[in-house]
């Protein structure tokens, strides 16, 4: 498993505070698809006869999906999209909740005959939660192990029922879907993953419900099963033993020895006295929790076992892991069958009459025939052990999509969500070293793939430290020499479904003392900057511009923190009652008021003269300043006005530089007005000059910050040369 790093705040750390980021999540595929692995499956059958079976499926890509499932189909009804990391394991109490758990440390309520309402965020553990377990007769009983070592018992109904006083552990999501909505409440269980993934708890006297703790595990819990009546859990992980637990108390009952490695996959029959265990060891075993011992070992894989499933008398179980294999075992004669060998590693598996689910690390599941009603007769039709792939070809299978783990290279507009090119199967270095272009930006933001998509990181101030020319991204309607802030205008783009939503809110936008804005937060936070920044350029207009449109047929999915914790959603289901409780104070400052955090480096100081033996006149002596995206093209302009007219024009918004360069001034700017829009009568005789640096003749349309990167190369001011073509 894979540690996401979030910005909140070490409460107890001395180090500058970071500010919490702003991540979003691309999409190119058809949202009836997971885009990574299948970490877990549950089915909810149907209570009356010819009603409809449902299968749920929860991704590494963060969400959860429901299946209608039909008899050769399934179609893909819902998607539950909550978790901002990886959903782990989930499990059904009753016939309308999901819980499901994930490595963002919460387990979450569903209703999951909805259209993905997520119920209620429970907060308790410290570290990932990675596995669940549920009573099946006994429907509000749920447990939850992670890494953290914890296991907690969930009275699911006393949990989801909102409590009058304030409770630390529980946050209503109901409302609008995320943390902090009107009826939220506030945690105590308060955790900070610093960018270093370690995580801290932070817990205090709660005053609602809290779930039974079972204390024993010094180590990582990845495996619980439950009885049909709730009254026993049994409990594996990397101590390689496995626990027996009273679920009613928390209190231990025994602990069964034998495995070598890490307790993956556990099951216990309906009554409680036999418990089936796979290990990382390869291997299965039988306990007779009455005997408090091992009673069968079953070598049946060749690699860690991470799935079982067994027919409900208890007789047969289906196993899979890391060996690709899924296997069929008579747990009393210890015959085994393999019934088909997948092209992943098997995660979890889940029987439904006569078929049986298969999930992998790979995006899809299959069906398979399984007989699980009588799976003797698969024996009868297999013959002996490993008599080779009985099922050729799966019976159902919910295709999935990987567009960056499948070996698939694209080239991504991040600023509009969406893909530019494909070029399939193909090298991506070898692309990458194609596709490289001498230009140099400031790393605004970065990117990763964890979740099966490509998640694009916005952490302030390093964000706004990108700018281009409106011209450079062919805005129509603005100066074509007016500086644009890429991250300022990403954000307004993500952000637009919610700003329409929230205009229509009378005085939502006033605060106490009359300032407009959004709250009290970014009032204190943002006067606490005393060098924020208003971007002029943007003239506080809301106007989203066709490079930064978002896809609304495929549209991101924003994962951010606000003061009551991560949320993720997608930008078209905000519906603006999302406030300062729910993104940074930094992103609604941006787009709200129009104000920026300092920015460092966003001018290139350099210094400007004539080639060694040219008989050209030194224009100046001083040192030069223009913004760093200035391109040569404006020096050679700059140089002609000086050697045409003797000085430089005074600085306006028609295409001259700033008054006052001379070679008495150390410290001048270069203005990066227009020169594209006709010529003024003194350049119809202009002379033809080139720019050198390092006595390499620079390209018209090099920025300054591309010179220095790739041609000048040292830590010194610029220096650039210029000369007079001759015979031109």
């Amino acid at each position: 498993m894979h540690r996401v790093g979030s910005a909140g705040n070490n409460t107890n750390s001395n180090r500058p505070r970071k500010e919490k980021r702003l991540t979003y999540v691309l999409n190119d595929t058809d949202d009836t698809k997971h885009c990574a692995g299948i970490n877990c499956l549950a089915v909810l059958k149907s209570s009356v006869s010819d009603g409809c079976n449902y299968l749920f499926t929860g991704s590494r890509d963060g969400t959860l999906k429901r299946w209608a499932l039909g008899e050769d189909a399934a179609t893909c009804s819902a998607t539950f999209e909550s978790h901002v990391d990886w959903v782990n394991d989930t499990v059904m109490a009753g016939d309308n909740t999901l819980v499901s758990c994930s490595s963002d440390t919460t387990l979450k309520t569903w209703n999951c005959l909805s259209d993905g309402t997520c119920t209620r965020t429970l907060r308790q553990h410290s570290d990932y939660v990675t596995c669940l377990a549920a009573a099946e007769k006994n429907t509000n009983v749920v447990a939850s192990g992670g890494l953290g070592g914890e296991v907690f018992v969930w009275d699911i109904d006393a949990a989801v029922t909102p409590l009058s006083n304030s409770s630390d552990v529980i946050e209503d999501d109901s409302s609008n879907g995320i943390n902090g909505s009107a009826n939220s409440l506030p945690i105590s269980s308060l955790r900070t993953i610093s960018s270093s993934s370690s995580i801290t708890a932070h817990t205090t006297q709660c005053h609602g419900y809290v779930p039974i703790a079972a204390k024993g595990h010094k180590e990582s819990v990845y495996a619980l099963a439950m009885n049909d009546s709730g009254t026993l859990l049994v409990s594996g992980g990397t101590e390689k033993v496995v626990r027996v637990w009273d679920p009613r108390t928390g209190s231990k009952t025994m602990k069964l020895r034998g495995h070598t490695d890490n307790v993956r996959a556990l099951l216990l029959d309906s009554t409680g006295r036999y418990c089936l265990s796979g290990s990382s060891d390869s291997m299965i075993r039988l306990w007779d929790l009455g005997q408090q011992r091992c009673v069968h070992s079953y070598a049946v894989h060749t690699d860690s076992v991470w799935a079982l499933a067994s027919t409900s008398t208890f007789s047969h179980v289906y196993s899979g892991g890391r060996d690709l294999s899924l296997y069929l075992t008579d747990l009393t004669t210890r015959e085994s069958l393999l019934l088909c060998t997948k092209e992943h590693p098997i995660l979890q598996l889940a029987l439904h009459d006569e078929s049986i689910w298969v999930a992998t690390t790979d995006s899809s599941v299959h069906r398979w025939p399984a007989e699980g009603r009588n799976p003797l007769k698969v024996f009868q039709r297999g013959g002996s052990f490993l008599a080779g792939n009985l099922f050729s070809r799966a019976r159902v299978s919910l295709e999935g999509s990987t567009p960056d783990t499948a070996g698939s290279v694209k080239l991504w507009d991040i600023t509009r969500g969406v893909v530019i090119e494909d070029y399939g199967q193909v090298s991506f270095d070898k692309k990458k070293e194609q596709l490289f272009e001498m230009v140099s930006i400031p790393a605004w933001f970065t990117v990763d793939t964890r979740l099966g998509s490509l998640s694009v990181h916005l952490e302030t101030p390093q964000c706004f430290s990108a700018e281009m020319y409106s011209a450079d991204l062919n805005i129509t309607g603005k100066p074509e020499d007016d500086k644009v802030n890429l991250a300022r205008e990403t954000l307004k783009g993500l952000l637009s479904h919610w700003m329409t939503k929230r205009r229509p809110r009378p005085s939502s936008r006033a605060s106490a003392n009359g300032d407009v804005l959004p709250g009290k937060d970014i009032t204190a936070r943002s006067l606490g900057h005393s060098r924020i920044e208003v971007d002029g350029n943007a003239e506080n207009d809301s106007m989203v511009y066709p490079p930064f449109e978002f896809s609304t047929v495929s549209p991101p999915s924003i994962i951010t923190e606000g003061s009551q914790g991560l949320w993720r959603k997608k930008i078209t289901d905000l519906d603006g009652t999302e406030d300062e409780k729910d993104f940074p104070w930094w992103v609604l400052d941006c787009v709200l008021n129009n104000r920026l955090p300092p920015r460092e480096n966003t001018k290139c100081s350099f210094y400007l003269h004539p080639c060694e033996g040219s008989a050209v006149q030194i224009l100046t002596q001083g040192k030069l300043s223009a913004p760093r995206i200035l391109r040569i093209h404006k020096v050679v302009n700059y140089v002609i006005e000086k050697m045409v007219l003797d000085k430089p024009i005074d600085g306006n918004n028609d295409g001259t530089f700033a008054a006052g360069l001379g070679g008495q001034l150390q410290h001048s700017a270069v203005g990066d007005g227009s020169f594209r829009s006709g010529l003024k009568s003194w350049q119809k005789l202009r002379p033809s000059i080139e720019i050198l640096c390092n006595n390499q003749v620079l390209s018209p349309d090099m920025s300054l910050a591309t010179v220095r990167a790739y041609i000048w190369k040292k830590p010194e001011d610029l220096l650039l040369n210029y000369r007079v073509i001759q015979g031109r």
